[in-house]
C-alpha cells in the first residue's frame, strides 16, 4: 500500500541516509570549532549558536500553562507547579520543554496573543533561568507570542498551523533564525473535528506538509521539523494510516515529530479516558520510532524515555 511513498523514502534514504543538509558558519561545539562554508550532513538542530543533535531520538514534554488542557485540565498550570514538573521532565531525560498557554483541543476557539503572553511568559522565563542549558520550544500559532518567547530564552518554534492561523509566522521564525515545527491541520481547533475528510490522507498530508517546506525555505527557516498532526482534523482511522506510513514522510528530507500523548487514537480504540491511556501512549510511541519519529512530544517523559531504550536495544544501538 502507497508503494510510491515507499519508493520515494527509499531514493531519498539512498541519496542522503535520510538526513538533512545545512551550512554551518564558525561557531563552537562541545568546544570545537567547526570549518566554515563547508556542508554537513549531520542530524542536529541549530538555535542562537547552539546544537541539538538529533541523530537518535528525543522526547520534547509538554508544559501546559493553561487552564483548559484536555489532559491536565489546569492542574499545575501556574509557573511554581510548572517549575517542578520541569525539574522532573529534565531529570527525566527530556532534551526539549514544549511551554503552551493556549489550548488546541477539539472546538476551541482561538486565543488573542495577549491573553497568551500573560500564560507563558513567566514561565518561559522562570523555567529558562533556572535551567538555561535546556532546550525550551514555544507551542503557539501567534507570531508576536514567538518572537517575545525566543527573545526570553525559547529556542523553538512549535506551530500547530503551520502559519495558517498567523501570516506573519513564517517571516517572524525565519528572522528569529530558528528551528520551525510545522504541522498540519485540517481546518482550525475549533473546526478540525467536524467531520473531516481526505482523497488520501496520507499523501494530502506529504503533500501539505511539502508544500510548508518550500515556504519555510522562501521564509529563511533552514531548520525545519513536520508534525503529521495526529488528531488535528483527523478521524482515528485516518490518524492510524498516517502511523503506518510516518516512514514515509522522511522522503521529506526532515525530522519527523510524533505528537501521540493520550490523543483520542489512543483513547478510543481502548475505551479508556486520557488519565488511563499511558500504556497505550506508550505502545504506540513505539511504532513511531520504527516508522523514522526523531523527536516524541509527551505528557510523560519517563516513560518516553524507556521506548527510546527500547528502541535502541531493538535496533542493535547502545541503550
Amino acid at each position: 500500500m502507497f508503494t510510491w511513498l515507499k519508493l520515494a523514502h527509499a531514493i531519498q534514504s539512498a541519496l542522503c541516509n535520510c538526513k538533512f543538509w545545512f551550512t554551518l558558519t564558525r561557531e563552537p561545539r562541545n568546544g570545537l570549532t567547526l570549518p566554515s562554508n563547508i556542508q554537513y550532513n549531520l542530524p542536529i538542530l541549530k538555535s542562537k549558536g547552539r546544537f541539538l543533535d538529533i541523530s537518535e531520538p528525543v522526547v520534547m514534554g509538554i508544559l501546559n500553562a493553561t487552564p483548559d488542557s484536555f489532559y491536565n485540565k489546569g492542574r499545575n498550570s501556574n509557573a511554581e507547579s510548572l517549575l517542578r514538573v520541569a525539574s522532573d521532565m529534565i531529570n527525566a531525560g527530556a532534551a526539549i520543554l514544549d511551554i503552551g498557554g493556549a489550548s488546541t483541543k477539539p472546538g476551541q476557539e482561538l486565543l488573542s496573543a495577549d491573553e497568551e503572553l500573560m500564560r507563558v511568559m513567566a514561565v518561559v522565563e522562570m523555567v529558562h533561568r533556572h535551567f538555561p542549558e535546556v532546550w525550551l520550544s514555544i507551542d503557539t500559532y501567534n507570531a508576536r507570542v514567538a518572537k517575545e518567547a525566543v527573545e526570553a530564552g525559547v529556542a523553538i518554534v512549535n506551530d500547530v498551523s503551520s502559519g495558517r492561523l498567523d501570516s506573519g509566522m513564517m517571516r517572524t521564525v525565519g528572522e528569529l533564525k530558528v528551528p520551525y515545527i510545522a504541522m498540519h491541520m485540517q481546518g482550525t481547533p475549533q473546526t478540525m473535528q467536524l467531520n473531516p475528510a481526505y482523497g488520501n490522507v496520507v499523501s494530502d498530508v506529504l503533500e501539505y506538509l511539502q508544500d510548508v517546506c518550500r515556504e519555510c525555505e522562501d521564509a529563511g527557516i533552514t531548520d525545519v521539523i513536520i508534525d503529521p498532526g495526529f488528531g488535528f482534523g483527523k478521524t482515528v482511522e485516518h490518524n492510524f494510516a498516517l502511523l503506518r506510513e510516518l516512514a514515509g514522510f522522511k522522503a521529506l528530507g526532515k525530522p519527523i515529530l510524533a505528537g501521540l500523548s493520550r490523543k483520542s487514537m489512543v483513547c478510543k480504540p481502548l475505551k479508556v479516558n486520557p488519565e488511563h491511556a499511558l500504556n497505550g501512549t506508550t505502545a504506540l510511541n513505539m511504532v513511531a520510532l520504527q516508522n523514522g519519529a526523531a523527536i516524541l512530544r509527551v505528557h510523560d517523559v519517563k516513560e518516553a524515555i524507556e521506548v527510546v531504550k527500547l528502541h535502541k536495544a531493538l535496533t542493535g544501538l547502545n541503550p
